[in-house]
């Protein structure tokens, strides 16, 4: 469990991708398939929520809890045997929250042969002692890469944000028609 106790303060100049980005690998076993031998989505996606959390507590040195999982794609299946190697990196900020993107590949390890298996958005938020959102230090981008995946970020986030206000419209809308 992770010690709340001693959050630091965000660092005001921000901190860079690299500090933060994490690549984790996995040799998948039979328990984490079904008897033909496919790899649960769910064991996925369990792999990329733990890569996604280990940048999010690297990136705010706090604990960091999933608020939303923005996109999940899987392009190709994954098998009993097969090394999958998680790639996950900060791309955005917000004022307590961080998007982070992870890549998912999966290697045949007699061959060497990697494939794309999945891709995701997450967004964290970090929190303070009394587990509630604290404010996160900036992301400080700097390679063409970063900065790309930066602005891709932003127009999630700006999306993300009118999805919840219409939604929350609607809501208002059916209360205010069914109280009558």
């Amino acid at each position: 469990m992770t010690d709340t106790s001693a959050c630091p303060e965000p660092e005001s100049g921000g901190k860079p991708v690299k500090d933060s980005m994490v690549i984790v690998s996995q040799v998948m076993q039979p328990a984490d398939a079904n008897p033909a031998g496919n790899v649960h989505g769910g064991t996925i996606m369990k792999l990329i929520d733990n890569a996604a959390g280990v940048v999010a507590i690297r990136h705010s040195r706090c604990n960091a809890v999933t608020a939303s999982v923005d996109r999940l794609d899987f392009h190709h299946p994954a098998f009993v045997g097969d090394l999958l190697i998680l790639s996950a990196s900060l791309n955005l900020t917000g004022r307590t929250s961080m998007e982070i993107g992870v890549r998912v590949e999966a290697e045949t390890l007699l061959s060497g042969q990697r494939r794309h298996i999945a891709s995701a958005y997450i967004t964290y938020v970090g929190l303070d002692a009394q587990m509630k959102p604290r404010p996160i230090a900036p992301v400080i981008v700097r390679t063409p890469e970063e900065k790309r995946r930066n602005k891709e970020a932003m127009a999630r986030r700006k999306a993300r944000l009118a999805e919840k206000t219409s939604e929350k419209e609607s809501e208002e809308k059916f209360f205010q028609e069914n109280a009558k």
